[in-house]
């Protein structure tokens, strides 16, 4: 046998019957028959034969969509009628904080009620015959477009919303109610006294003492070394060791008024600071901040003004400050000025001082807002 007998067939060679049905060597090629999907025989629901048990599924489901709205409105009569505060002033049911309870049992009545009303209408009152069709070629033609969405049309119709405005109303009903628990939720996204001056300012008042975070002390002014970088916070703001959160007071004495729980975490948020201690050779003397630093110690806000991330990434030989955020680098040795990255204003920096004791005040609250800008930003 010669190697070109050995070659695999390139195609039919000539007077081979090449027509429709046929293989190259003539044999003869039945087309498969399409296989038919093995669907039982369709049963009927009580709803499609009985006009009682149709009316009785209606309601059933109408009935659910009013029970979503009914406690749409049981949540906005939880979020104002059960207090939130300390141990001593928070409702409670059965142990446990009855505004949380109640206003997630509600919320999830809510969405109970139109999903298993929606399920109900699919199962008892929507046309449930089956359909099948062969597989055909990923792009439909133009006919079999026209098809489906006619089909589409016809499910419509066959759901019945157009002839049934018992449920179509309650569904838009508790679907429009749905959302009164949202817009009530959103009270709980700030104070609603959150004016711009509450933006533009924080907790800082002259004369307040600048305090470790967390453990709440007061800071010497040679308690930090050339290179040390402590996070502190305004007196009262912080508990102190035995967890008691103290009335903030000024060097002069004067106390306070002590803050609520929102509000405290809010003023405790924008009054963060980073204080850092450099050669005072290091600092470069801008004309308005000549004295602001207390033997090389310099007080800025933690809040990046990029996005507001919270800031304490310090290179002690060049004095750089790096969020970890997004990379913006601001130069403490330089007013907090931005030497690299996407923020657009240098670091809020406070004006120090100390007391008579020689411990670390505020002489003033920041000379412009911290954080990131703001739409009524000039």
């Amino acid at each position: 046998m010669s190697d070109q007998e050995n070659l695999p067939a390139q195609g039919p060679g000539p007077g081979t019957d090449t027509t429709p049905g046929t293989t190259a060597t003539g044999k003869e090629v039945v087309a498969p028959e399409p296989v038919a999907p093995g669907l039982p025989a369709h049963t009927w629901r009580p709803t499609d034969v009985d006009p009682k048990a149709e009316k009785r599924a209606e309601r059933q489901v109408a009935g659910l969509f009013v029970f979503s709205m009914v406690c749409a409105v049981l949540f906005v009569v939880a979020y104002f009628s059960f207090e939130i505060g300390d141990l001593r002033e928070t409702d409670t049911f059965m142990g446990m904080g009855a505004s949380n309870l109640f206003l997630g049992l509600t919320l999830g009545g809510v969405l109970l009620g139109i999903g298993v009303g929606i399920i109900q209408w699919a199962r008892k009152l929507m046309a449930d015959q089956e359909i099948a069709e062969l597989r055909h070629p990923a792009t439909s033609s133009d006919e079999d477009r026209a098809v489906t969405l006619q089909a589409l049309t016809d499910g419509l119709d066959e759901s019945g919303i157009g002839r049934r405005p018992l449920i179509r109303n309650t569904l838009l009903g508790a679907l429009g109610f749905m959302g009164v628990p949202l817009v009530v939720a959103l009270r709980d996204l700030g104070p609603n006294d959150m004016s711009p001056s509450r933006l533009e300012t924080t907790f800082w008042e002259p004369g307040m003492y600048v305090v470790r975070d967390v453990i709440g002390t007061k800071i010497h002014r040679s308690d930090l070394q050339i290179g040390d970088l402590v996070n502190g916070e305004p007196e009262g703001l912080v508990p102190d060791a035995e967890g008691h959160l103290p009335a903030p007071v000024l060097a002069n004495g004067e106390e306070l008024p002590e803050l609520e729980h929102e509000r405290l975490l809010i003023e405790k948020t924008k009054a963060a600071v980073i204080l850092v201690r450099m050669s005072p050779g290091d600092i470069v003397r801008n004309p308005d901040r000549e004295n602001w630093d207390v033997d090389g110690i310099v007080c800025y806000s933690k809040i990046c003004t990029h996005v507001g991330c919270p800031i304490a990434l310090n290179e002690q030989q060049t004095h750089h400050l790096l969020c970890p955020c997004h990379q913006s680098t601001f130069d403490l040795a330089d007013s907090g000025k931005v030497i690299f990255g996407p923020a657009a204003r240098a670091l809020p920096q406070m004006n120090l001082g100390v007391d008579d004791e020689g411990y670390l005040i505020a002489m003033d609250d920041f000379d412009e807002p911290v954080g990131p800008s703001y739409w009524e930003r000039g």
